[in-house]
């Protein structure tokens, strides 16, 4: 129990996952922000100038719902039956969010990527002969004494 704490211990603090978490947490924050974006700002904007049109309004109805149904006692004869439903138009929000949200997360990336100094290449070291080179250069001068 204890070596497999260690091990995990070891794995949990690894600034990869550390970082990973990080942005995980920021990225679920972010995702708020921009699903805030679009249904309060974006959409009302479309549906303003859509004569307001709502994309999660849009279904495709399998069954009717039906209401519940009280006698005169206020006894339940019929209890309700929710709408059976494909609900495309709101798969279609979720679509426009995601490639909102993707699209904002480009731009910050680039963003972030232009801030970040163009680390210039160390020069290269001077390249030093080979042990072939070397060899021969000892054999010729064993040569000449």
């Amino acid at each position: 129990m204890g070596k497999l704490f260690k091990e995990f211990k070891e794995f949990a603090v690894k600034g990869n996952v550390m970082d990973m978490a990080i942005g995980v947490v920021i990225g679920g924050a972010f995702g708020k922000i921009v699903t805030s974006l679009v249904s309060d700002i974006i959409m009302p904007l479309i549906g303003a100038v859509t004569g307001g049109l709502s994309f999660t309004e849009w279904k495709w109805v399998i069954k009717e719902g039906v209401s519940e149904v009280l006698g005169p006692d206020g006894e339940v004869i019929t209890k309700a039956v929710p709408e059976l439903a494909l609900t495309w138009g709101n798969f279609i929000q979720v679509v426009f969010d995601f490639i909102i949200i993707a699209f904002c997360i480009f731009m910050v990336v680039k963003a972030l990527s232009s801030l970040k100094k163009k680390e210039e290449p160390a020069p290269a070291a001077p390249a030093g002969p080979t042990q072939e080179e070397l060899l021969a250069e000892i054999r010729d001068l064993l040569k000449n004494k």
